[in-house]
């Protein structure tokens, strides 16, 4: 892998799990870790510089999405992390920011989720949606707007399509890593 796409930040390596792909145009920089089975795609720009950023297994992070957490400060003394859980799945261009995500996450393109924002398991965020600071998504449903709103429950196959797509990108970067 190239280097330049894996960067130290205070002698502080992104750590990678096994098969995990990392498009050659993306940028990891500093206190990153990522489970097993998870994709990184093009442009996409993620800053584990003054705080931690976890990816659980089997999750992938879509084109042009940028990843960043929040400072300590005296009135945060831990300031924010970004982690984000397994089988999630965060579309292009989106931007989280020392948020919290569960399992089994959709987060529709171009979705902003704000720092210390709490999204629970099993939930679908709309395409172009912003959850604000401090915001909790509870478990099971949609949401979608700007600000978010709660619009309803998950359908039985919604549900199942969060698993689905997490595994239907974990076949996707299982082809690119056999043609590198």
């Amino acid at each position: 892998m190239n280097k330049t796409i894996l960067r130290s930040y205070n002698k502080i390596t992104p750590k990678l799990g096994q098969k995990v792909y990392v498009d050659e145009s993306a940028v990891l920089v500093g206190d990153i870790s990522m489970g097993d089975d998870v994709s990184i795609w093009p442009l996409v720009a993620a800053r584990g510089d003054v705080n931690t950023i976890s990816i659980g297994n089997r999750t992938n992070i879509q084109d042009g999405t940028v990843l960043h957490v929040t400072r300590k400060s005296a009135g945060n003394p831990t300031g924010n992390p970004l982690i984000i859980g397994e089988d999630v799945t965060v579309g292009h261009k989106c931007m989280l920011h020392g948020c919290t995500l569960g399992d089994r996450i959709l987060v529709g393109m171009g979705a902003i989720i704000m720092d210390g924002a709490i999204i629970e398991n099993d939930v679908f965020i709309g395409a172009g949606s912003l959850v604000p600071p401090h915001k909790t998504l509870e478990s099971g449903y949609l949401y979608v707007g700007n600000p978010v709103k709660q619009v309803r429950l998950l359908k039985e196959s919604e549900q199942a399509f969060l698993s689905q797509s997490a595994i239907n990108y974990v076949e996707l970067k299982n082809e690119y890593l056999a043609q590198q």
